[in-house]
């Protein structure tokens, strides 16, 4: 519950924004101006609809009023007389799209319980009944989100921010793709909370049934960026009734003024007939209601409390924690897709060798097919990786994307979270693996605990190099099979010349087997030649008198080196491993590109 009156205020709004020419290296485009002198007021419990059809200007008014809108932008945006500063609307507001995304597996109370807010324990679980309650949403709690119609999928997306109790609620066409009783239903909900929280609702609509009038306590008119009209919906038909344009009887004022502000383009007359008028009327507007400056408040006054604001970053980073292993052990497709995917994956792979490799005897046959065996697992380790990580972790940057746009946690937090949850999971599958692995290359009877120590190694900085690599290219890449293809690339390559696999160390050129000492690859095909090989002796046939050459030769030809260096090459593994995991947390933290932020807005 909201305890203080809030205003806000948008005074002489203009925007100019550039088109997108599809690329990151294709230069700025070309300007538009989107909106032209657009002001607004909105008050606790008020719900005000900005009305207009396709390019109308209304997403580009959103966006400017959250601080989230890319171009140059003039006027003023005001929270009780002080201005209205990203930090500042990411703290006391929110912003609803209807492209929310939520996590798979997930209930509906557990996606609210886990939305990370200032509030906890006692506090946060009655301001979840509360919300639940107040969207209807009560009967469905248990319900997970992928199971969910449109209506609830839209009603959660809003029971996220009302959570977090704003002052200010902005919600981007909430009732598109709803059919009317859905779109009535939801307008009612929303008109209901806010006269009861206080917090003031500002929407965006661009077919308003006439059922929903009686909830809209403020309308804006936008065509072509220009206010044809702002102000309360009762005023609204007085105001157009003065000027000529009375609403007919048992017509929706809504529609019959939202149509008397837009376009006509069904031909080239109907055109510039309507767009004279409808300059005319922008005109009008502002000549008849002129608004004027609003006078700025640099300290604030004190009007603003920040009772509910930002988090810190260790209870983020716990509500993350939570919600990831929330998402892994849920009882469900998605949570058994998970467990599958971190737990048995790899153990599932590495048992398909036995299909090849369980009759490979020790004759220079068997050694060339070892060595090609050893390409196989380090192959299927990365592609492992590789699957895991682009059918999980796409989700969790789709939510990453929304959530720090409201300002709650970095890019930094959500991999040390993801990771927590992910290498215990790796490590263990990698041990698992390595259980199944072990009798295909040792004698089972006879183990030893620092051999199983090096595969396990070999295995799991494969895999999470592989994913770790992956997270880096999904940063920037929304495709997952694109992404999936541009990693495999590169470890293909990295096998193909540093694993003495393909090729052979001596068959490598100077500058290349100097550069393959920077690979990962190298050092975990090491850690398995050795472990296979060394003090092996290849069985040859006296009869045919070939000369059987002793482990230290092929080790030397295939990786370059006679005697193990096991120490050297678990820590340049781990290195490569856990540098790539810290790389990563610097790459979350760098602003992404405008292409970037575009492409994964939606």
């Amino acid at each position: 519950m909201i305890g203080s009156d809030y205003v806000l205020e948008a005074h002489n709004i203009y925007h100019t924004t550039e088109v997108d020419t599809g690329g990151c290296f294709n230069g700025g485009g070309q300007s538009a101006l989107v909106l032209k002198g657009v002001h607004l007021t909105v008050k606790s419990g008020e719900v005000m609809a900005i009305l207009g059809s396709k390019g109308s200007g209304k997403r580009a008014l959103l966006d400017v009023i959250a601080r989230r809108s890319e171009g140059s932008s003039r006027g003023q945006v005001l929270l009780n007389g002080s201005p209205l500063t990203k930090s500042l609307f990411q703290q006391r507001c929110g912003y609803v799209t209807h492209a929310c995304t939520f996590v798979p597996g997930l209930t509906v109370s557990q996606t609210l319980n886990y939305t990370p807010t200032i509030l906890g324990g006692y506090l946060k679980s009655s301001k979840v009944r509360q919300v639940l309650a107040d969207l209807a949403l009560s009967q469905v709690s248990h319900k997970k989100v992928e199971n969910l119609n449109i209506s609830e999928t839209r009603r959660l997306a809003i029971g996220i921010q009302l959570v977090r109790d704003p002052v200010m609620l902005l919600l981007d066409e909430p009732t598109q793709g709803l059919d009317p009783l859905s779109a009535y239903l939801l307008i009612s909900i929303l008109s209901n909370s806010a006269k009861k929280t206080g917090c003031g609702i500002l929407l965006s609509m661009e077919k308003p049934r006439s059922d929903v009038f009686p909830f809209l306590d403020r309308a804006l008119f936008l065509c072509l960026g220009g206010a044809v009209y702002s102000g309360g919906t009762r005023a609204m038909l007085e105001y157009f009734h003065g000027i000529g344009f009375p609403c007919p009887e048992l017509e929706n004022p809504l529609m019959y003024y939202l149509c008397l502000s837009t376009v006509d383009r069904r031909s080239r007359d109907r055109f510039l007939e309507s767009s004279q008028q409808i300059e005319a009327l922008v005109e009008k507007f502002a000549r008849e209601s002129p608004i004027p400056e609003a006078p700025i408040n640099p300290i604030g006054s004190g009007k603003i409390p920040l009772a509910y604001g930002k988090p810190g970053e260790l209870k983020v980073w716990g509500v993350l924690y939570l919600r990831l292993l929330a998402a892994t052990f849920s009882c469900g497709y998605a949570g058994m897709k998970a467990m599958f995917l971190r737990l048995l994956a790899l153990p599932v792979a590495m048992g398909l060798m036995w299909l090849f490799y369980s009759q490979i005897g020790d004759d220079s046959r068997g050694f060339f097919s070892k060595s090609g065996m050893i390409m196989t697992v380090l192959g299927l380790s990365y592609g492992v990786g590789i699957w895991t990580t682009i059918c999980l972790f796409p989700t969790w940057r789709k939510r990453f994307c929304q959530e720090y746009s409201e300002g709650l946690y970095t890019g930094a937090t959500l991999l040390i979270a993801y990771n927590a949850v992910s290498m215990p999971f790796s490590f263990i599958s990698a041990a698992i693996a390595s259980c199944v692995f072990y009798p295909l290359i040792l004698n089972p009877t006879t183990p030893d605990g620092l051999t199983f120590m090096y595969i396990l190694i070999a295995l799991w900085t494969c895999f999470v190099l592989a994913e770790q690599l992956s997270i880096a290219f999904l940063l920037v890449i929304k495709s997952q099979i694109n992404a999936a293809i541009a990693v495999s690339y590169i470890l293909v390559i990295c096998l193909s010349l540093a694993s003495g696999t393909v090729r052979s160390y001596k068959g490598l050129s100077p500058w290349l087997q100097e550069n393959a000492k920077g690979i990962h690859s190298k050092y975990a095909s090491s850690l398995l030649h050795t472990t296979i090989f060394h003090a092996r002796r290849m069985d040859c046939n006296p009869a045919t008198g070939a000369i059987c050459p002793q482990p230290t030769e092929f080790l030397l030809e295939r990786i370059g080196k006679a005697h193990p260096q096991e120490t050297t090459d678990i820590a340049a593994c781990v290195a490569f491993a856990l540098g790539l995991c810290a790389f990563n947390m610097i790459l979350y933290l760098l602003p992404m590109p405008r292409c970037v932020r575009r492409k994964f807005r939606e």
